[in-house]
């Protein structure tokens, strides 16, 4: 079966064509001042739209799987005009000592992590490399979304290539997942919420699931 990894190298370029600004950009900048500066970590940085609202003041590092994403991103960042160390390497394993970030973000990434264990392994990872009293901003998609009623919590979803189509894995979170998830792996929630964009009064049905947590 093909890996997500080897799914990402594949579709690279076609994502860095649809995907070219941050999905969330109200949820960012509200960070980026929130934080103000500080050396931030973007964990599943993909080809680099995320970083765009912290590029004036933050020290930017990048992790993705994906070699072919980087690539990618060494293009964005340079049309772009900001710096970023960019690294290749799994969630489950960062390689990065214990407290070296002051802030992290991770969009869209832990939702392709396969195995409860394995998903509670990165955000123990994550943590760990945080410094004390840092933040982190997560986001997964939510199985509640209607797309995704009564199907199973594990999905292979779609991306369409010219030649074929190729699967990525994705993993849904209920909101009462992620919270037990991120509290067994010694994360402080200190907000769980739908994406800005998402006005309904039921936030069970929305397409993410954004949380920001804290390592006490």
């Amino acid at each position: 079966m093909t890996t997500n990894r080897q799914v990402f190298d594949q579709i690279a370029e076609s994502w860095y064509r649809v995907r070219h600004w941050p999905l969330l950009r109200d949820e960012l900048d509200a960070l980026a001042a929130r934080w103000q500066s500080g050396n931030l970590l973007n964990v599943g940085c993909a080809h680099g739209p995320d970083f765009l609202p912290f590029a004036q003041t933050f020290e930017l590092n990048g992790l993705d799987v994906s070699v072919a994403m980087l690539r990618q991103a060494m293009t964005y960042s340079a049309k772009f005009r900001f710096y970023v160390n960019l690294i290749s390497g799994d969630a489950l394993f960062l390689p990065f000592a214990n407290n070296t970030f002051d802030w992290a973000i991770s969009v869209a990434t832990y939702h392709h992590i396969k195995g409860g264990q394995e998903r509670e392994k990165a955000f123990e990872e994550l943590r760990r490399v945080l410094k004390p009293k840092g933040e982190a901003f997560v986001t997964v998609w939510n199985r509640g979304q209607p797309r995704f009623w009564f199907r199973s919590k594990e999905q292979r979803v779609p991306w369409r290539l010219k030649e074929r189509t190729v699967y990525r894995y994705y993993h849904l979170f209920s909101y009462r997942e992620l919270r037990k998830a991120l509290i067994r792996s010694g994360w402080a929630i200190v907000a769980m919420s739908p994406e800005k964009s998402y006005h309904f009064p039921i936030r069970e049905f929305s397409h993410n699931i954004c949380v920001l947590v804290k390592k006490c």
